[in-house]
This record gives structure tokens, sequence and C-alpha cells, in this order.
């Protein structure tokens, strides 16, 4: 994107603290008229001094003095403002932008977390937007503060000598042409240093994260050898960045050069001529050295701009991305859920590959408990995923008590349904936060209510601080089992009409499963239940069994109808003449 479309894509931050941004600039405008008196005090002393001395008297140099001494306190006094609060409006658009990234990856849909790396939104959140606290500071002010000062020395100078003026100027935009190829390269390579950084979490990540199972394999040299790739690459996108920095530097050290040269060579030749003055070229020398830092200055933001413009690029691209689940514009009210369910010629399929659902249909009345088994990629976890709207489906409709459910508020819908995953995710908090989190407006009392009709109760009070002790990061500090009871008072919590049960039990030994199911038959009385099952003994009980393929579903019944049918259900149940079967854990 280019650089004027990216920076209107911030002016909207930028105008929430226009106030504190037009005195920065007040500031700025300050600071640099106080730097432009100097040259003019010593241009006025040399060349009084050289052609009247008698007229340079001590009270004038006092006078001269003194308006320095107080423009210099002007000067310092707005670059205090400058540094502090110019750089604290920075830290606050950086804070917003922020802000607004994360609601809009809340917003996301399923999709979008399947096809993102977690290392690549991290970096966009952190990385990406430190470039662009200095950026919303610095650029305004650098640029600002560089053409004040180009404009005033350029009326100063031509008033001193206007051919002279007009050489030197003519070399600022052949400098700004020579440096803006590798200002481009600079720029590209930034942005892949960008991109590649998430990358190189990513690895990173995933590598930490699966710590246990390297070192049960012993393969920490394979790892490393990965993430050395990795390292490298991201040291051949830097190295070609600090090549493209050196070639404009250079470009500009040479036009800095050139600059000096025309000021020894015509100035001297002037002022041999008798065209300018002593004092006139010491004042122009002054500016010429100020003129040259500021371009100096403005060049070496041109990192930090780079930077911040692909922060900027960065922020743009990740808040173009847009959720295909969308808000109903007219939602219908859905507030008394009884549970019936209704499939109706539904069609699904991820990224446009092969259908998961084909004219799939299925009804469910309000309180069955539906049981549903099948080989690995048949649709089970689909078909449970669609229900909240995880998912879309590409055609037919999914209603609940004859509402379709994309005319319902995303809040309105999952605030009735209730999900215990075979891989259940515990937030780095306490053991009391994490079943509040079912329902955050809980009282403790309905935390604790909660965690004994999930069986969780009393091994809680035997944890080190009870309700408040600390499980780790992802709960690490607690078993399976243990871990399992708490999103089952999470849920409990909730109080779902809906209930969908991901294959809840079958990571567990048996002696957890069995005080599991026992707290899963608790939390499924009374509600609409659809448990996906790994282990067939978990099921007998349900209401109906459905049996799923890739051709949908094949067989339904209770479990004594389908295991007298001698049939699908028959063989997964009996296989290896064991009551227990193993047929896939993911869809």
């Amino acid at each position: 994107m280019k650089s004027f479309k990216l920076i209107k894509k911030v002016l909207p931050y930028f105008k929430r603290y226009q106030s504190i941004l037009y005195l920065d600039l007040f500031c700025a405008g300050l600071t640099t008229a106080s730097e432009m008196i100097l040259p003019l005090i010593l241009r006025f002393i040399t060349n009084t001094g050289m052609t009247n001395l008698e007229s340079l008297t001590v009270e004038i140099i006092v006078k001269l003095a003194l308006l320095y001494f107080v423009v210099k306190t002007i000067e310092v006094v707005a670059g205090f403002y400058m540094t502090s609060i110019g750089h604290i409006m920075g830290a606050k658009i950086e804070t917003d932008m922020r802000h607004d990234v994360y609601a809009h990856l809340q917003g996301l849909s399923y999709r979008f977390y399947n096809e993102t790396k977690v290392g690549q939104i991290m970096s966009r959140l952190t990385n990406d937007l430190f470039d662009i606290t200095e950026f919303a500071h610095h650029c305004p002010e650098e640029y600002f503060i560089g053409g004040l000062k180009i404009l005033i020395s350029f009326i100063i100078l031509a008033k001193i000598n206007l051919p002279l003026t007009l050489m030197l100027y003519s070399l600022i935009p052949l400098m700004i042409l020579g440096a803006s190829s590798y200002n481009h390269k600079m720029r590209k390579a930034q942005k892949d240093q960008r991109v590649h950084v998430g990358d190189l979490n990513s690895t990173i990540e995933d590598s930490l994260l699966g710590i246990r199972v390297i070192k049960s394999f012993g393969n920490e040299e394979e790892e490393l050898e990965k993430f050395q790739g990795e390292n490298v690459k991201f040291l051949g996108i830097k190295r070609r960045f600090y090549r493209s920095m050196a070639g404009f530097n250079t470009v500009t050290k040479i036009f800095d050069g050139l600059m000096y040269l025309v000021v020894i060579l015509g100035g001297g030749l002037y002022m041999v001529a008798g065209r300018i003055q002593p004092g006139d070229l010491i004042a122009y020398v002054m500016y010429v050295n100020t003129l040259l830092v500021t371009v100096r200055r403005i060049v070496e933001f041109t990192e930090q701009f780079q930077k911040g413009m692909t922060g900027i690029e960065r922020f743009s691209e990740i808040m173009s991305e847009v959720s295909e689940i969308k808000e109903p514009e007219n939602p219908k009210a859905f507030d008394q859920v009884r549970g019936d369910i209704v499939f109706d010629h539904v069609d699904f399929s991820y990224n446009d590959q092969e259908r998961v659902l084909k004219d799939f249909n299925l009804s469910i009345r309000a309180g069955e408990n539906i049981a549903i088994v099948g080989p690995s990629g048949s649709g089970k976890t689909t078909l449970c995923s669609l229900i909240p709207r995880f998912y879309d489906v590409d055609r037919g409709s999914i209603s609940i008590d004859g509402i379709d459910i994309r005319q319902v508020k995303l809040a309105d819908l999952r605030s009735h349904i209730g999900i215990v995953q075979q891989d259940v995710y515990l937030f780095s908090g306490t053991v009391y936060e994490n079943i509040l989190y079912g329902k955050m407006e809980a009282s403790r009392e309905e935390v604790v209510q909660a965690a004994k009709l999930a069986g969780a109760h009393d091994f809680i009070q035997e944890l080190p601080q009870g309700y408040d002790t600390y499980v780790g990061e992802r709960g690490l500090m607690l078993s399976g089992g243990q871990k399992q009871r708490i999103a089952i008072a999470r849920v409990f919590l909730k109080n779902p009409s809906i209930l969908i049960l991901d294959e809840a039990t079958s990571a567990l030994d048996n002696k957890s499963e069995v005080v599991i199911q026992d707290s899963l038959e608790r939390l499924s009385k009374n509600r609409t239940s659809l448990t996906i099952a790994h282990r067939l003994t978990t099921i007998q009980n349900a209401d109906r069994i459905l049996v799923m393929t890739q051709d949908g579903i094949i067989e339904e019944g209770s479990h004594e109808s389908l295991m007298a049918m001698k049939g699908e259900y028959y063989k997964l149940y009996t296989k290896n003449g064991r009551n227990i079967e193993s047929i896939g854990q993911k869809d």
C-alpha cells in the first residue's frame, strides 16, 4: 500500500488527541525558531565588529545574550513537552490501535484461526504496534520541524545570496530522487522482516509448548536445526534491509559533501568578489549546517518511518480481515430456549474442499440425549461446531426452536449452548477464576455449587489454596481428570439449554472416566444433549444414537435396537471382543 493511503488509516487515531498534537507541533515550531536565531545574532556581531567596532557596545552584547537566554529557555521548556507528552500521545495511539486489533480478533471466525499462525497474530499485537508509537510521535514532529527549518533557512539564505542558495537547494530534489530506490527496498525488507518475526515466534511457541514431547523422543537437535533454519533466514532478511539502508545513507552523505563543496567554493568566490560579508558567510555556513542536520535527521528517521509504515500496513491487513460469520441486521428474540434443533438439507465444507456434510437432515427434540459415533472424518465434530455458528453452513439451514440461528445474535445463541471438549483449556489463573468464566457475574456460592455438581469440590478443597489455587499455564498444575471436572463445573455454572460433549472422556483413565461420566449425566439431565462418543460404553443410556460415516447418518436408534440390527454400530461395539471402541478423536 502507498504511504499516503496508510497514513489515512491512522488519521482517526490522531484526531482523538488532536489538541495534544497541535500543542506538540506548536512547541516544535518554538524550538525551531529558537535554533534559527543564533546564526542571526552571530552574523550581526561579526558584521558590526568588522565594519564599525565602536558601535558594538557592552549593552548591545548583553541584550543579545539576554535575548538568546530567553529564546533558549523557551526551547528547553518546549522540548520537554515534546519529549514527554508527545511520546505519551504516541503510546495512547498504540494502546487504542492494540485495543481495536484485539477486539477485531475476537470477532473473527474459526476459519481465520485455522489458517493463521498464533505467532503472526502476536507479532502484530506487539512488535508492529511498538513501532507505531515512535512513528505516531516523531512522524508529524520531524517532518514539521524539517519543513519549517528548510523554509526559514531558504528565506534567510536567499536574502544573503540568492544564486548560491538556489544552487544549494537544487541538490535536495536530486538527493531525494537518488535515495528513493533504496527507500523502496528498505520498505520491502522491513515488511518481510515483520512477517518472518511472526513465523519465528510460531516456531518458538510450537517448540516450547511441545517441549515434553520433544524431550520424550530425544529430538532436541532436530528442533534446534529447524529453529536455526528460520533464524538464518531472518538474518538474511535483516542483511538485505541494512544493505539498502547503507545505500540510502551513502547517497545522502554524497549530497551532504556536495552541499558543503558548493558553500566553500561559491561562498569563497562571492566573498572575494565582495558580494558576501564575513558575517554573512558565517551565518550562511551555520544555516547550511542546520539544513544538513535537518536532512540527516529526516534520513535517520527514515528507518523508523519505514518500521512505522510497515506496522501500519500489517495493522491495516489484519483489520481488513472479515469474518464470514455475520451478525443479523434485525436479530430475533432468543430468550426462553427449549432446545429443539433441526438440520435442514445442510451442506458444509472447509475452504471449498470436499464436502463434509451433504444434504444433511436431522431433527433433535428438546431435552433429547443424542450420541454420535462414527469413524474419523465422518463429520461428528463438524456437526456440533455448526450449532453455535463456529462455522456457517454452505447451503440449507440450522434452526433452534424454529428460529434460523443466522437470525439470532451470536452472543444470545452461544449463551444457551455449553460445550465440554476433550482438550480442556484452562486459563492461567485460579481454579475459582476458571469456573467463574462460565458466568462472570456469578457469586462465589454459585461457583462452589457448580463445582459440587461437577464432582470437583472435594479435590479443589484439598489443593494448597483451595479455590484460589493457581492452575498454571493451560492448567498444567492439575491432572487431566481435574481439568475436565473444572471444565464441567464451568458449564454447570453457565446452565445452558443445549449441551455439546465433544469426546469429553476419551483422554481419561478408567477411574477418572467413571467419576466424570457421572458428572456429565447430571449435567445432561433436562437439557438437549449431543455427545460425540469415543468409548461406546459411555453412551448406552442415550435416547438416540446416530452412526455417521462420510455418507451421512447410516444408522440411528437406541443402544439395544442398534445392537439387535447387527450393523455398523454392532461392529464398532464388539470389535476385538471388547466393549470399548476407539474410533478417532478428531474429525
